[in-house]
């Protein structure tokens, strides 16, 4: 859903192809660790049902990495719409 929603606001917001393409590129970038973490987590519960510390913390690594794309994107978004507002 993120994906279909940013390609034509990105087509709206930003002028120029690089623009768009990094607009873009970081929903993709953000939905790639996104699928990555849930790989993690699904491997981790295959792997021991147990409650391990070590198995929590690997959850966690991958669930920060997830919040680090998020930052990522949403500033990419604000400083383009910014931008697109004429503030910057």
């Amino acid at each position: 859903m993120a994906l279909a929603l940013s390609v034509p606001a990105a087509l709206f917001i930003a002028t120029e192809a690089w623009k768009r393409l990094a607009l873009v590129g970081v929903i993709l970038l953000l939905i790639m660790i996104e699928l990555l973490n849930t790989a993690i987590e699904k491997l981790s519960d295959r792997v021991s049902t147990a409650r391990e510390l070590e198995i929590g913390t690997i959850k966690d690594m991958s669930s920060a990495a997830v919040g680090v794309a998020l930052l990522a994107a949403g500033f990419t978004w604000l400083l383009a719409i910014a931008e697109w507002a004429g503030l910057i």
